[in-house]
């Protein structure tokens, strides 16, 4: 089962609390997380609200759709970071003639760019110089002075951010309002979100975007095994919490807000126990 750094204090807890045991691993991100449950070499994996979305429909990163897989739970927020070392680096439109990376080509991060870009007008391949880097790699590329910015999406505080800010004066690029109101009526994935200065210890708050980190299953996956993977989770909150600042961002309102793809039959049973009704398959 594949998770993010937020999986192993998950599976722990799901362990330790049900009959269900999960391995945490790492993986090449949402689509990758969803080729490898479609192989059948994972069962339940987390990806991006709006790539899962891509996936089902077979639209955009995927040529064909992707169907035997199902919601469990939409977790927390995963927010669009563009991170710089530039301090006249203000706004996305100062990216234009910059060095960028957009992540890796094809990727969740890759379609992000795109999105954000499109709303200030520029054209990720006429307008900016695209490179397609991991987190890892975009961080190592800012450091060294051979990018001015970078596309990351992921829950704040990232930890190739938080180690670069330890040794750099980092700087976020803000959105604005209304270009924020022209990138949600393109795409409902998106929604405001603001990253506190206190996380990488910007000197302001910096507003941007978000998609939502969304756990999904493949269908064959017992009713038990999601039920526990729900009940493991949401039952334990207070310790989630206290092992992993993710876990504040933890509830069962936003766990069934995701309506892109049809919730497991364990999320349904699991839910509708919490009086939370889910569209299931």
């Amino acid at each position: 089962m594949l998770f993010r750094s937020l999986g192993g204090v998950l599976a722990g807890k799901i362990g330790e609390t049900t009959s269900t045991n999960v391995t945490a691993i790492t993986s090449g991100g949402s689509k990758a997380n969803i080729e490898s449950m479609e192989d059948g070499d994972v069962q339940i994996a987390f990806a991006q609200s709006d790539v899962a979305a891509y996936a089902y429909r077979g639209t955009r990163l995927f040529d064909e759709k992707v169907t035997n897989f199902s919601t469990v739970a939409n977790l927390y927020m995963e927010q669009v970071q563009i991170v710089t070392l530039n301090p006249e680096i203000k706004t996305v439109a100062d990216l234009k003639g910059k060095n960028v990376s957009v992540g890796a080509a094809g990727s969740g991060v890759y379609f992000n760019a795109v999105d954000v870009l499109k709303a200030y007008g520029l054209d990720i391949d006429k307008d900016i110089k695209p490179t397609y880097q991991s987190f890892g790699d975009s961080v190592e590329a800012l450091q060294d002075g051979k990018i001015d910015a970078a596309f990351l999406v992921a829950g704040a505080p990232t930890t190739a951010v938080t180690s670069l800010a330890a040794t750099k004066k980092v700087y976020l690029v803000g959105l604005d309002d209304e270009h924020i109101l022209s990138l949600m009526t393109e795409s409902p994935y998106y929604s405001k979100n603001i990253i506190k200065k206190e996380v990488y210890g910007t000197d302001d708050d910096t507003t941007t975007v978000a998609v939502g980190a969304v756990v999904i299953a493949r269908d064959d996956v017992s009713e038990a095994d999601v039920y526990n993977f729900l009940f493991g989770i949401f039952e334990n909150l207070d310790e989630i919490t206290a092992a992993h600042a993710k876990g504040a961002e933890l509830n069962l309102n936003f766990a069934v807000s995701y309506s892109a793809v049809p919730y497991h039959k364990g999320a349904v049973k699991y839910f509708g126990e919490k009086d939370l009704n889910v569209v299931g398959k």
